[in-house]
């Protein structure tokens, strides 16, 4: 079964960047897609990166050329680099896998495993 292990939250000063990593085990399907999911409590979990097997990339509006996807396939690890944060950027950040390298969107039906999400708080 595939295991995701989120890591690289941390707290931020508004401005500044951080890298989040996603390490996944056990994902010997050749056919899948990788993305990002953040939450904040009392809104819905909000899908702003992903990636598929078959090199295809999409970001929600919010993060589009601030956030960057990027991945080591050695190592079976997931890096979202976000830079030129804001307070709108705090939240609990989730990696999350499916089957199948269709991309269509981001919403979070697409996708049927989890890790246990990283916190990143922002301050001003």
């Amino acid at each position: 079964q595939v295991q995701l292990v989120e890591s690289g939250g941390g707290a931020v000063q508004s401005g500044g960047s951080l890298t989040l990593s996603c390490a996944f085990f056990k994902f010997s399907n050749s056919h899948y897609r990788l993305a990002w999911f953040r939450q904040v409590p009392g809104k819905e979990r909000e899908g702003i990166a992903g990636i598929s097997s078959d090199g295809t990339t999409r970001y929600a509006d919010s993060v589009k050329g601030r956030f960057i996807l990027s991945q080591n396939n050695a190592t079976n690890t997931l890096f979202l680099h976000m830079n030129s944060l804001n307070l709108d950027d705090g939240a609990m950040y989730y990696c999350a896998a499916g089957l199948g390298s269709d991309l269509a969107d981001l919403r979070a039906e697409h996708f049927h495993v989890w890790g246990q999400g990283t916190q990143v708080t922002l301050s001003s």
